[in-house]
Order: structure tokens, then sequence, then C-alpha cells
């Protein structure tokens, strides 16, 4: 199916606009065309399915099941539900005060939306096409253990205290409701668990149409980036400049990521257009990650939910993550 896309590209871009493929321009707008047509087509379809499948929802309900079970369940369960929801850190936001006021562990929460941002259905879906299916399910894995052991370690250091004063009381309310087993008025959860069909529907087109109106200026700036990369950086340049698998590449790439701004979707091109350049695959990868979740302007849209500790911690955490994650992919590509 994804071959149509490329043959909308060849027909626009070769047959209609009359480029060639043999410049710069012709590869850089056939890029461009092909991979924006493609990643919006995925967004539309897996944001609506899985809209559609949330619609019964219900994080009083998650509280409950996640009462008395090991912490490690609890944190497998967050990074899980973080990696099948199509959001980058500001759009998780909602999600996280509606399991914070739903008195949800801390850690939990914390794991929801470390892999938020990192993982999501569509990343998924072309990182297969890129890189074949063993990649993929290791990078789904290690965002997932990135996920679980940032909330073990932020239940482990009370995280709670440091959220910002909305947080902090939507958390106590919801423990209190926790303890006396009462629903959280205060929660913002999908609809009930018995709706109807057009319900969903509704309830998923309204995820779309939101996710999607937030998303696709990113897609945009991401893809573009991507074709200019693809289509005038010159074979070799940034090989050369960010090393043949170094090791000081790794965190010097992660550290290059954090003044971007991308969502999971949006960086694929840019992966797509580095591995092509010739950069190590664990590199390539340290980069994308540090541009989606560790990025400034992620950061300071957390900051509204999170008083600067914590922020700093979480940056930290993250940074580190990605360097160890970077140079085992580096270490795998070779094996």
């Amino acid at each position: 199916m994804l071959i149509w896309f490329s043959v909308f590209a060849d027909w626009l871009v070769y047959d209609t606009f009359g480029l060639s493929n043999q410049t710069q321009v012709g590869q850089a707008l056939h890029f461009f065309v092909e991979d924006t047509s493609k990643i919006f087509a995925l967004l539309i379809v897996m944001i609506y399915a899985i809209g559609w499948l949330r619609a019964s929802l219900n994080v009083e309900r998650v509280r409950d099941y996640l009462s008395g079970k090991p912490k490690v369940v609890g944190y497998g369960l967050g990074a899980g539900f973080g990696a099948i929801t199509p959001f980058c850190s500001c759009s998780s936001i909602p999600v996280f005060l509606g399991f914070t006021s739903a008195g949800i562990p801390i850690g939990i929460t914390m794991a929801f939306l470390l892999t938020s941002p990192l993982i999501n259905e569509v990343a998924i879906l072309l990182l297969f096409s890129l890189l074949g299916l063993k990649i993929t399910l290791l990078y789904a894995l290690t965002g997932i253990v990135i996920g679980m052991l940032g909330g073990a370690l932020l239940d482990l250091l009370k995280a709670e205290r440091w959220l910002q004063p909305l947080a902090a009381k939507a958390y106590a309310r919801g423990q209190q409701a926790a303890s006396a087993n009462t629903p959280n008025e205060t929660s913002t959860t999908a609809p009930a668990s018995n709706v109807s069909w057009q319900q969903r529907h509704q309830f998923a087109k309204s995820e779309t149409s939101e996710i999607f109106g937030r998303v696709w200026k990113w897609v945009i700036i991401g893809v573009g980036i991507g074709a200019a990369l693809h289509g005038f950086v010159p074979a070799g340049w940034l090989q050369a400049n960010l090393g043949d698998g170094q090791w000081w590449s790794v965190p010097l790439a992660v550290l290059m990521g954090i003044p971007l701004y991308a969502n999971a979707t949006g960086v694929i091109p840019v992966l797509e257009s580095l591995l092509l350049q010739g950069v190590p695959l664990g590199t390539t990868l340290a980069f994308c990650m540090s541009t989606v979740a560790a990025s400034f302007p992620e950061f300071v849209m957390l900051k509204q939910v999170m008083q600067w500790r914590l922020l700093a911690l979480l940056f930290v955490l993250l940074l580190v993550s990605f360097t160890i994650m970077g140079w085992v992919f580096n270490l795998v590509s070779l094996a």
C-alpha cells in the first residue's frame, strides 16, 4: 500500500511539475511529497482507530485495577499506554492531569509521560518500513523500559512533591478519592464504558481532529528538514561531522537535538535522511529521541505541570537514557 505514495509523488513531482529525479530540487520535493502524504494518511487512520479503542477508557477503573498490583505491573501498563497514544508531551498533559486526579501513583503516570512522545503507532509503522521488524521491536522495547525505569526512579524520589500546584492539588484529591474508593469529580476521562458505536465514532473523530490539528505543522517541518537533508546536504557530510560510530558521536547527537522540536511522527523523515547520509543507526536514534522528548520547547510545555527540580531531573534522566540507547543500537547494528 505504501508504494502508492511513491507513485503519487512520481506523478506530481516528475510528471506534473516536470522536475528531474537527477536534480537536488527534484529529489528533495519528491521526498517531501511522498513522506507528507504517507504520514498524514497514517496519522488520520491510526489516531481514529486508537481513539475508537480509548472511547471507553475510565481512569478510575485503571486506578482500581492497579490497586494491590505490584508496582512493576503499573509501570509496564503506564508505559504501554503511553506507547499506544499518539501524543507529544504537550498533548499528553491533559491525560497526565487525568491520571493524577484519579490518584494513580506518580511513577506510573510518569512512565506514561516518558513513553508517550517516544513511541506511537505511526512511528512504529514507519520505522518498520525503514528498519525492519527486529530494530523496530528493539526500539519499542527500549522506549518502554526507559519509561518504566524512569517511573520507578521518580516514585522512589517521591516526585509528586515537585509538581506544580495545579497538578499537586489534583493528585492530592485523587489520592483522597482513591483512599475512600470513590470517583473523583475533577478527573478528565473519555466517555463511560457503555458507549454506543455513534459515541465511539464522535469521540474518535474529535480525537483525530484535535490531535491532527496539533501535529500537522510539525509533520510539515519534520519532513521539510528531512527533505533538505535528503536533497541538499552533500553525501557524507553528516557522517563526517557526527563521526563514524565513535563513542562521542552519540552524546554529541543528543546535545544537537535539544534545541530542536518534533514529534515522533515528524522526526521519522529526518531519521530516514540521516541514515541515507550514512550516520550510524544508534547515533541517529539518539538524535531523534532527543529532538522528540528532551527539546527545550517540550520542557517549556511540561513546566505547566512540573517544578524546575523535577524538570531538571527528568532532563538528565532522558539524556543519559538516550546516550546509552544510542551506544547499544550502534553495537547492535554492527553485529
